[in-house]
């Protein structure tokens, strides 16, 4: 993979532990961004143990063990843009 163009902010983790609901986004910038988990359907539809297997690619990506879609971190933050 390789990095989207214009994009200099990377993801560092998720944690769905936080807050009931709500997915965590730790950005390489300090942010954290919270965004429900019901945004995404496939990811909401997904046993609670199995959204604990999450990996980054490339900083700005992340999917799940057991998933075949990828995300990336404009899906994030184009969410949390349209709250504000």
């Amino acid at each position: 993979m390789c990095k989207m163009p214009n994009v200099k902010v990377g993801i560092k983790r998720l944690d769905f532990t936080e807050k009931r609901g709500m997915m965590a986004v730790y950005l390489t910038d300090g942010r954290e961004v919270l965004v429900p988990v019901s945004k995404f359907k496939d990811i909401s539809s997904m046993p609670v143990k199995e959204r604990n297997k999450w990996f980054v690619l490339d900083d700005q990506y992340f999917t799940f063990e057991n998933m075949s879609r990828v995300y990336s971190v404009t899906d994030v933050l184009d969410y949390n843009m349209s709250q504000h």
